[in-house]
């Protein structure tokens, strides 16, 4: 399903993947995100997250109710989780080297869009962290 999802982006840049994590980590402290929120999140206006939603809608990432409600799709969720999921694990990396949690975070933010699946699996056994299959 992952080479789905990477097939589906393959134009989605950066900040496609972070309106995806934003969704994904605001509706774990909200019952109803917004369009608002996101852009409250992201330090963005509100026309620039419209266009962002609706890309991301159109694409099969995002569902957005009538009342305007944004929710992730069954693939957005999963690529939302593989986003999140990068972002914590580096952070983590980061502060064990002895970065502060801040600067560890920003990092991990920047470098969570490129890193590899084959760098990521690496780290995780290095941390100890890979799921047994």
């Amino acid at each position: 399903m992952i080479a789905d999802i990477k097939e589906r982006l393959n134009d989605m840049k950066e900040s496609g993947e972070m309106y995806l994590e934003t969704v994904y980590v605001l509706s774990k402290s909200i019952d109803c995100v917004r369009a608002v929120d996101v852009a409250k999140e992201l330090g963005v206006s509100k026309p620039s997250v419209s266009r962002a939603l609706k890309i991301l809608k159109d694409g099969g990432f995002l569902i957005v109710d009538p009342n305007g409600g944004i929710s992730l799709s069954d693939i957005g969720s999963e690529y939302a989780v593989k986003i999140y999921e990068r972002h914590t694990l580096l952070t983590e990396l980061f502060v064990s080297f002895g970065v502060d949690e801040k600067t560890a975070s920003e990092d991990a933010c920047r470098i969570e869009h490129v890193i590899s699946d084959i760098s990521v699996m690496k780290i995780k056994n290095a941390l100890g962290k890979n799921k047994s299959a």
